[in-house]
């Protein structure tokens, strides 16, 4: 490699190939895949790294590998912070700012994977499709078959929290089974939402109207242990939760319990506190949820596109080229310096 090589580092996490390949094609492009176990190799590949590829999966990396202030510190010709999906809840916005590093996102790549999952969830739930298996599957043959009675989706409400990639494609999902949608998003304007498929209403009107509420905001600050106790309590009676957003941005303690008191009919839960969850989650223990293990947006389609948009934005980024997906835009100017600091020219 010459002296104007560009360097791109991230763990061994499973990649879909299309990854590396793309950055071969790229003469310049040394590419770097760490053990989180060599602590030696990754530290001294962090001194030289230009752009850390990180996982999103909170835990799938040891939080020393979290894109923080003090990796950053270790870090000092590090131009970008590339996240793995949508999410970054392993890089700190915040610190990537303040250092001068775009944090970027492959925003879009797993969206209709997402949504998919989604409607899965949604009709198994009404449907009652996992607990009828489980219950074919075992020795109790004293039931019913109207003892398993499910509903329609078609005709109901649904309540979308966040009408991003994700929520703007559930909305067209929905509507397509005769669902009534609505949603809301501090970011998005009653014209876009309605644009996208749904009606703009404030987060206390969709608790109180929804009969399935459904979870598409990233976990930040403002939206952490939103879905709380209270929230529970202001749902209609009856209500389906649904995330397959982020742990985190519902109490798991407060559902189990809106659960138990009834007021919460069904549940599917992608994501969780903890990745997987403990086997002895007293979620899991429930027949009326459905539980998957943050694989929403695990396809080889979803996989695939991610793969492509993180090589592509990274070749584009790394010519001096301003990157689509940028989750902290403030930091462009102190970019631009290093960038022209550290590359020896002015970024586009």
């Amino acid at each position: 490699m010459s002296g104007n090589t560009k360097t791109v580092v991230r763990f061994d996490h499973y990649i879909n190939p299309g990854f590396q390949q793309r950055l071969a094609r790229e003469p310049d492009i040394e590419y770097i895949e760490l053990r989180q176990d060599d602590e030696a190799t990754g530290w001294a590949a962090f001194e030289r790294a230009h752009v850390y590829q990180i996982s999103a999966a909170k835990d799938e990396l040891a939080k020393q590998w979290w894109a923080t202030a003090a990796l950053l510190e270790r870090a000092p010709n590090l131009l970008a912070v590339s996240s793995s999906g949508a999410g970054y809840d392993t890089s700190d916005a915040e610190a990537c700012t303040k250092a001068g590093v775009l944090l970027v996102n492959q925003a879009g790549g797993n969206a209709q994977s997402v949504a998919e999952h989604t409607l899965g969830l949604m009709l198994d739930l009404s449907k009652r499709i996992s607990e009828t298996d489980r219950l074919l599957r075992s020795t109790d043959r004293s039931y019913r078959r109207e003892s398993l009675m499910g509903r329609e989706i078609s005709g109901r409400t649904l309540g979308l929290i966040g009408i991003g990639e994700v929520g703007t494609r559930v909305a067209k999902l929905a509507n397509a089974f005769g669902m009534t949608v609505i949603a809301t998003d501090p970011n998005v304007d009653g014209d876009a939402v309605a644009s996208r498929g749904a009606k703009k209403v404030e987060l206390g009107d969709l608790l109180s109207q929804a009969d399935i509420v459904s979870i598409h905001c990233p976990r930040i600050p403002t939206t952490t242990n939103m879905i709380d106790s209270a929230a529970f309590d202001m749902m209609k009676p009856g209500v389906v939760f649904i995330t397959t957003a982020r742990g985190g941005i519902h109490d798991e303690a407060a559902l189990k319990a809106a659960m138990e008191s009834g007021h919460v009919a069904g549940a599917g839960l992608d994501v969780w506190d903890v990745e997987p969850p403990p086997q002895d989650h007293p979620l899991l223990r429930r027949d009326n949820v459905v539980s998957t293990y943050h694989t929403a947006g695990v396809t080889s389609e979803a996989r695939g596109r991610v793969a492509q948009y993180a090589s592509d934005q990274i070749v584009h980024l790394l010519s001096g080229n301003r990157p689509p997906r940028i989750i902290n835009p403030e930091a462009w100017p102190a970019y631009v310096k290093r960038y022209e600091r550290i590359m020896g020219r002015t970024p586009a």
